[in-house]
């Protein structure tokens, strides 16, 4: 077996709606104030944070701040425009007004109706991820990491109904086991609703969910055992993710069906890490008795200490927690899949302590961070020391509240050589293209991180990085050296940099380079970071 590595739905609606008249503009206007109260609030705190200025850097006060601001006057109605391009209309036109229609109905339905939790994200198809990047770091990272071998043959899946009523749990389970008892291959899932409870994947086994194949987790908690896992950072006992691989080899979940998490909100609660579990490692207590069943939530699809891991194709729906998470593998491929934003902590992907990791061609919506390299936490993470690295990411598209990319906070182990071109925001845009955050509790460093060609509306600032997150403090100050973004077209942004390092411990050899931002509201903010700018525009005038 594997061993860890040594180093360390659109919204979904009923049917038919039957609201006419007085009753759709009733909705749509308590949607409005729902949407107002969701992306509003941050946008005026914003809004007053430029009017107040301050000592923020390089460029002025965009030309798209209302003339409230006392900013630019006569600008009211550009800004309105950009707010209503924001939410995907034109103002003025019949065509605007249907589309906020549809837009307040959808929110209205996704915040009134339990079982409409998840928005799957719907943008335009991608196109082909791109085959070379501009480092050859990152080709060879390409070129090494490895698929899983898995056999060429297929075995049916037998007994189970498919109707989304009765339990297929042992019908599938057993499909995977007899598969990787003869040697291995694929598990074909045919059409149908699969109800199940935690799935656990083995060695040379793909587990192949055909079109219009769902596995629909079950609201039964006791369908999901506990297991060995991390969560956010800490090892510890909780119940089984939806999926769950533990020291195996040559793992794959791939084809064009859904896993749906929706049902275990009954039961995949808890969020009180700091309550609960560090309490649990602040007394030394070994990670098997670091027992959280029903106290903390579970991921969606885990992967541990595997090696040669293919997630492919697959939709991930309604998680209430992070959605991909592989955790000390070793070659790992995420590859055209879609995830959801099913709520708070919801991220996207969150490869931990993992080495050789690509990810290319994905469409990304989430609650929290779309991708988010991981590394351990605290004393977890230094005494594992076990680093996230070697990482590309292509041909991406996302939409989030933070960053596509984040590096943290759980970075205690380190992270170094992340490598992302191509990739691009889509919708209402992400929180930041590049997120790094930690603080003297967590530690570690972010080295070595470039991030090329990436488009887009962004939400906060272009690069944030901060060195005192959530406020906690210790004795380890983190590192973050050699951070270069370059050839990025940005439409939208709070700021272009908002870095935020310590006097003992500056912010190192960040670049910005052959980049054009339009839209920007106000300045930067830049304490204790080395910052190089080379051929870059902001609202049209060159930085210096």
């Amino acid at each position: 077996m594997a061993r860890p590595h040594p180093h360390r739905s659109g919204i979904p609606l009923a049917s038919r709606v039957g609201i006419r008249g007085a009753s759709v503009r009733v909705l749509a206007r308590g949607a409005a104030l729902a949407a107002n109260r969701s992306f509003g609030v941050d946008r005026e705190r914003r809004l007053a944070r430029a009017r107040r200025g301050g000592s923020r850097r390089h460029h002025d006060i965009g030309p798209g701040l209302a003339h409230r601001s006392g900013v630019a006057p006569g600008c009211d109605r550009r800004r309105a425009d950009a707010c209503a391009r924001d939410a995907g209309v034109v103002r003025g036109s019949a065509f605007g007004r249907r589309c906020l229609l549809r837009s307040s109905l959808l929110s209205l339905a996704g915040t009134t109706i339990a079982s409409c939790r998840h928005r799957i994200a719907t943008p335009a198809p991608l196109p082909e991820a791109p085959r070379a990047t501009p480092w050859p770091q990152a080709d060879a990272i390409l070129a090494s990491t490895a698929s899983p071998a898995i056999p060429a043959r297929t075995l049916a899946l037998v007994g189970a109904r498919g109707d989304g009523r009765g339990d297929d749990t042992l019908a599938l389970q057993r499909a995977i086991d007899d598969c990787h008892a003869s040697g291995g291959g694929r598990v074909a899932v045919p059409r149908g609703i699969f109800f199940t409870g935690a799935l656990r994947m083995r060695s040379r086994v793909d587990l192949n969910l055909s079109a219009g194949a769902t596995l629909l987790f079950s609201d039964d908690p006791e369908r999901f055992p506990p297991v060995r896992t991390r969560y956010e950072g800490l090892e510890c006992v909780n119940r089984s993710p939806m999926l769950y691989a533990w020291e195996e080899t040559d793992v794959a979940v791939t084809g064009s069906g859904t896993l749906d998490a929706s049902r275990t909100a009954a039961w995949n609660r808890g969020s009180d890490r700091e309550g609960v579990l560090e309490p649990m490692v602040a007394r030394g207590l070994a990670p098997d008795d670091r027992v959280v069943v029903g106290r903390l939530r579970t991921a969606m699809v885990e992967t541990i200490g595997c090696a040669r891991v293919l997630i492919q194709d697959v939709t991930l729906a309604g998680a209430p927690f992070w959605q991909l998470h592989p955790t000390l593998c070793t070659d790992v491929t995420i590859d055209g899949v879609t995830t959801s934003d099913s709520g708070p902590n919801s991220d996207g992907c969150n490869p931990e302590s993992c080495d050789r990791v690509v990810i290319r061609r994905c469409t990304f919506a989430s609650g929290d961070d779309d991708i988010a390299l991981k590394s351990g936490r605290d004393e977890d993470g230094r005494r594992l020391a076990a680093p996230c690295r070697n990482v590309v990411i292509l041909g991406c598209q996302a939409e989030g509240p933070y960053g596509f990319v984040a590096c943290g906070s759980e970075q205690s182990g380190g992270v170094e050589n992340v490598y992302a071109f191509g990739n691009h925001a889509y919708g209402l845009g992400v929180g930041a293209a590049l997120w790094l955050k930690s603080n003297t509790r967590r530690g570690g460093y972010t080295r070595n991180v470039n991030l090329s060609g990436f488009q887009g509306r962004i939400r906060r600032a272009v690069a944030i990085a901060t060195m005192s997150y959530g406020g906690q403090s210790g004795s380890y100050p983190p590192i973050f050296d050699g951070i270069h973004l370059d050839h990025l077209v940005i439409d939208g942004a709070d700021e272009v940099l908002d870095l935020d390092g310590l006097q003992t411990s500056r912010i190192r050899n960040l670049t910005v380079s052959d980049s054009q931002f339009t839209g920007v509201i106000g300045k930067d903010r830049v304490r204790h970071a080395e910052v190089a700018w080379r051929g870059v525009t902001v609202n049209g005038q060159a930085v210096r």
